[in-house]
């Protein structure tokens, strides 16, 4: 019974990582496009004024977007970092 907990665990992990990664990250981007969209306003009489809650909106998603395919780049390339570097990144030993 063990090995099917530690099975299903692990099983669990990878569906949310990928649920993570494969869908909440995209909709962030989206998000963040969608916003930036709305930084600059036209009003009625033709002056454009600027939205500041939607361009920091913004920001915030596509900084976390940033940083998250920044650190997937990172853990892909960790090993070759250690060895050829000597930089060691998310317990890389």
């Amino acid at each position: 019974m063990s090995t099917l907990q530690t099975q299903l665990r692990a099983l669990f992990d990878v569906t949310l990582a990928a649920l993570v990664l494969g869908a909440a990250v995209p909709m962030l981007f989206a998000l963040g496009v969608r916003w930036w969209s709305g930084v600059e306003v036209t009003g009625p009489d033709g002056t454009v004024r600027r939205n500041p809650v939607a361009l920091a909106g913004a920001c915030l998603c596509l900084l976390i977007v940033l940083t998250v395919v920044v650190a997937g780049v990172l853990f892909v390339a960790k090993g070759f970092l250690s060895d050829r570097l000597g930089i060691h990144l998310f317990g890389e030993s």
